[in-house]
């Protein structure tokens, strides 16, 4: 069985890492959605309200996909996430030439750690390449329409979080 674990803090989840997460599938039997709990980045939304979104969003992709997915909480290095899992592979996207030279440092580092863990970088669709969960936010903040961003179960959470309708 092929295990990936595609990591990240998915505050909130977009539908760029939605992109990603259906890709993923076809390279895997099981994705693992590793949701970070990264303290520094100060979310939005709780640990609980993350991996509660990302099993939400991912219910039809399982079914459409045949992939097992399933959402797991971390606050380890990554590569201890990924033993914990049973992952041989790590997922990234990419949406820019700045997000390739962190994960290539990442990449060295990861492998300098345990070498049997590969890193497989997706692009992020054309598309997407502009969507980040923290300009999603800031525009929600600035009373803009995320609805182009995220899904709309995610866009209600989002606006309730912010007290909007």
């Amino acid at each position: 069985m092929r295990v990936a674990l595609y990591p990240g803090t998915f505050d909130p989840i977009t539908i760029g890492h939605i992109d990603i997460i259906q890709r993923a599938c076809a390279l895997v039997d099981r994705l693992v959605i590793g949701v970070a709990i990264n303290r520094d980045k100060g979310p939005m939304f709780t640990l609980e309200e993350r991996v509660e979104m990302v099993e939400e969003e991912c219910v039809a992709l399982s079914k459409k996909t045949g992939t097992e997915i399933v959402a797991h909480p971390f606050e380890n290095l990554l590569i201890n996430a990924a033993h914990d899992v049973g992952a041989a592979i790590i997922i990234r996207g990419l949406r820019a030439v700045t997000d390739f030279e962190y994960e290539y440092q990442m990449v060295g580092m990861n492998r300098a750690l345990d070498d049997t863990v590969e890193t497989v970088f997706l692009m992020a669709d054309l598309k997407h390449q502009a969507i980040a969960s923290k300009l999603v936010k800031e525009i929600a903040r600035l009373d803009g329409d995320v609805s182009k961003f995220v899904t709309p179960v995610v866009r209600d959470r989002l606006y309730a979080k912010l007290g909007r309708t």
